[in-house]
């Protein structure tokens, strides 16, 4: 880019050129080492062991991993700073995780302004230069872990984040609209965990059975497979919480190693990319430099999980196992593949601002062979510094599961072994619980994989 501007502004006399063109060869030369060099690593790779170690067990390893990394790129700062959330919630500090969130939520929010200087600058360079806003599953999925972690914690806000989960989904759907066109993000499956929350809050009042019922309804609609919704709905209608010297245990489990994202290349849009240069270089009065850096984007991921269910057990008797409220690893791909068109246009249109501005360079200028040449082996180089932003929260579940159990009051042994849908896979994992009467009782424990990740957290009413 500087060598096109630096020949823009001064045109070149005879004299110039031929001292240009004597340099060409050097100048193919530097751009061909710079085509051999690695990109800069992506945050995929930057995020690599700190993921492994928090999946591995290690929060207070992972913790910090991640303060290094935010202290050494700004950029990604709030993807990071998520990551250190979960990490300080299954560290036991549940108000920092809270802390944490709240100010990333804030900061997405104020993102969600477009920037035309930095949509302009990422043109010239690739996505990896804009402000990162989140993608539209981590904003709903920020509400809810903010309304999960008050849960665990002091619960004070637990309510009203749970109302931000819903209205959140509803104004990234609106915001999808545009004019004359057909909205993608209608096709956006609805979270029901926010629902489902605020339903289980309401409830506890032992007062707004209303809402509570219309809670919970949206839980049935919005999750049909969930099957303890429809006894949710039923016991709002008969407007009990529990029987009398009963309370209530609420199991929230995270399931599974959560989405994230890759770069890939899209080699046919590459190749059709190349075959247009070639076309236009064969029928315009200058060259473009052709498309050998293949066109790359992000692209969401979900690994393969062996944990299904958490089994419960309460007391030394099975009690049942947990069931998928929000499934967030299909909730990322299904929201993801809705905007991936917009994120290709983006990516190709990038390609030929580039491919414009080395042609309109040397269309200004009187080149001659080696200088052209020149100019295309610069322009190859700059198009194979674009790298796919794979800037994502990496450290969420694949899925979030909850069971509810109705037990007398009193001190309880809660037990919980990860499972699949044939075996235990796992140990053991035991909590003292306390039940109070008329009361609920939350218990938060992540289970990455067979082996549970930090700490199991019992809220205490």
């Amino acid at each position: 880019m500087f060598l096109i501007r630096s020949v823009i502004v001064r045109p070149m006399s005879f004299a110039a050129s031929s001292r240009f063109a004597a340099h060409a060869a050097t100048l193919i030369a530097c751009a061909s080492l710079l085509l051999g060099i690695p990109g800069c690593a992506s945050h995929a790779d930057r995020v690599r062991q700190a993921r492994e170690t928090f999946f591995s067990g290690d929060v207070m390893a992972c913790t910090e991993q991640l303060q290094n990394q935010v202290s050494a790129l700004h950029s990604d700062r709030d993807v990071l700073e998520l990551d250190q959330a979960m990490a300080e919630l299954f560290a036991g500090r549940p108000q920092e995780s809270e802390r944490k969130l709240r100010a990333v939520r804030d900061r997405f929010d104020d993102l969600e302004q477009k920037n035309a200087a930095e949509a302009a600058i990422s043109m010239l360079t690739d996505d990896n230069r804009r402000a990162y806003a989140g993608e539209d599953y981590e904003k709903v999925m920020i509400r809810v872990m903010l309304a999960l972690s008050s849960l665990v914690g002091d619960g004070q806000d637990a309510e009203a984040y749970s109302l931000q989960i819903s209205e959140k989904q509803q104004q990234i759907i609106d915001a999808g609209a545009t004019d004359g066109e057909t909205n993608p993000k209608l096709a956006y499956q609805r979270v029901a965990v926010g629902a489902y929350l605020h339903g289980m809050l309401c409830e506890a009042t032992h007062r707004n059975y209303d809402d509570t019922e219309r809670s919970y309804a949206q839980v049935v609609e919005w999750q049909p497979d969930f099957v303890q919704g429809g006894w949710d709905l039923i016991r709002a209608r008969q407007g009990t919480h529990s029987a009398r010297g009963n309370g209530v245990l609420y199991v929230f489990a995270f399931v599974g190693r959560g989405p994230y994202k890759e770069a890939v290349s899209e080699i046919p849009t590459s190749e059709a990319m190349l075959i247009a240069d070639r076309i236009i270089s064969m029928t315009a009065d200058q060259s473009i430099p052709p498309t050998l850096a293949p066109i790359q984007v992000p692209q969401v991921v979900v690994s393969h999980n062996e944990v299904d269910q958490i089994q419960i057990a309460v007391d030394g008797k099975p009690v049942g196992a947990t069931q998928t409220i929000t499934n967030v690893g299909q909730l990322a791909v299904q929201q993801y593949q809705a905007i991936y068109p917009q994120v290709m246009a983006r990516a190709v249109a990038r390609r030929a601002i580039k491919k414009a501005a080395v042609y309109s360079a040397k269309s200004s200028l009187d080149t001659n062979p080696w200088v052209g040449l020149a100019f295309d082996a610069a322009g190859v180089a700059w198009e194979a510094t674009e790298s796919a932003d794979t800037r994502c929260w990496a450290l969420l579940p694949d899925r979030i599961q909850v069971l509810r159990v109705e037990l007398p009051a009193g001190e309880h042994r809660l037990a919980m072994r990860p499972a699949n849908r044939q075996y235990i896979v796992g140990a053991e994992t035991p909590a003292a619980i306390p039940i109070e009467d008329g009361r609920n009782t939350y218990v938060l424990a992540c289970f990455p994989s067979a082996r549970l990740t930090g700490q199991v957290l019992v809220s205490r009413n």
